[in-house]
């Protein structure tokens, strides 16, 4: 059966994993994140750091995933990288890395967008996350709602029309006085929080009831985030009232993913939802998205943290489906910072 090896370097994750198989039956041979601590320094990722960072690592990281999968270059039959979206720098080194081990083994290169390994990352796992589903995929820099009858079909819904849900969250937690990455020390401190204190708005919620309104599934941050701050500024006594805010916060911005997402999944008839990206991680989250699900009859299926952070097993689960359909790259394959996600209907 094809056997994989998945590059992802888009960020400040330097990821290399192993994956096998044919049709939706695949398995996760290894996997090795090595993440750049360095930009918690900052409060945000330098892409500079990042791309020298992925440098220096790669080929590391590489060796290690091979070894972990029994597996050696000779045993690859394909090589999967990300292409885009991305920190350009960050890209072209997983793509010039990746494109000089296709040419050195003689083997296909497959171009994956980051985006759509996120749609397969929780069916490394779960064997029933599979289309048709209503997708979520919420991280750091995106925030989509697709709609996905098969693989390689889909439907955008809805997307933020300002900051995505993840940097709404780190941007958020770093007024709090929270380190970065802040989407778990937020949860964590929403956690002990009284949720009547602070009421914030639900953004593009309440005037958006109609399907014909173009912001029904559509979704807006910056305007949650401004209310956040006006609350901080306002703030007599802000020790006593951060874990109060923090949860304010985290409720306005659940009920607003968990209401536009089961919106698309009645609207399209879909018994499944499969969450995606590192705001996939935030549990709060999840439990409010499951607890709607029993009320509807529908299954909630989300990656493990490990796979729903920037990881390259998804990168190889996705090489091996567009391998299978015959979609290769030239060795001319170059990064992009901005692309859609292929199949879009």
């Amino acid at each position: 059966m094809p056997r994989a090896l998945g590059i992802e370097t888009s960020c400040d994750e330097t990821s290399a994993s192993v994956v096998d198989g044919v049709g939706d039956d695949v398995r996760l041979r290894s996997l090795v994140i090595l993440s750049q601590d360095v930009h918690a320094i900052f409060g945000g990722v330098v892409p500079e750091i990042a791309s020298r960072a992925h440098v220096t690592s790669i080929a590391a990281v590489t060796r290690r995933a091979l070894e972990e999968a029994d597996s050696t270059l000779d045993n690859v039959e394909l090589i999967g990288v990300t292409y885009a979206p991305g920190l350009i720098g960050a890209l072209l080194v997983g793509v010039g890395f990746a494109k000089s081990l296709a040419w050195t083994l003689g083997v296909p290169l497959v171009a994956v967008h980051h985006m759509e390994g996120h749609l397969f990352a929780a069916s490394l796992e779960q064997a029933d996350a599979v289309p048709p589903f209503t997708a979520l995929l919420v991280s750091g820099g995106h925030t989509l709602l697709l709609d996905v009858p098969a693989w390689g079909t889909y439907r955008q819904l809805g997307a933020t029309r300002d900051d995505a849900a993840g940097e709404a969250f780190d941007k958020v937690a770093k007024l709090l006085g929270l380190p970065y990455p802040g989407g778990r020390p937020l949860e964590q401190l929403a956690a002990g929080g009284d949720p009547a204190r602070f009421q914030f708005p639900r953004p593009m919620l309440d005037r958006a009831r109609d399907t014909a309104d173009p912001a029904y599934y559509d979704l807006s941050f910056s305007g949650l985030k401004t209310a956040v701050l006006h609350a901080i500024r306002g703030s007599d006594d802000l020790d006593r009232d951060r874990a109060a805010i923090a949860r304010g916060f985290q409720d306005a911005v659940i009920e607003t993913l968990v209401e536009k997402t089961y919106r698309a999944a009645m609207a399209h008839r879909r018994t499944r939802i499969v969450l995606g990206g590192g705001v996939a991680c935030n549990r709060t989250l999840f439990e409010a998205m499951k607890a709607r699900g029993v009320e509807s009859g529908t299954e909630v299926f989300a990656a493990s943290p490990r796979l729903s952070t920037d990881n390259a097993a998804m990168i190889a689960r996705v090489a091996l489906y567009r391998h299978e359909r015959g979609e290769h790259a030239g060795l001319d394959l170059t990064a992009h910072a901005s692309r859609p996600i292929p199949g879009l209907v």
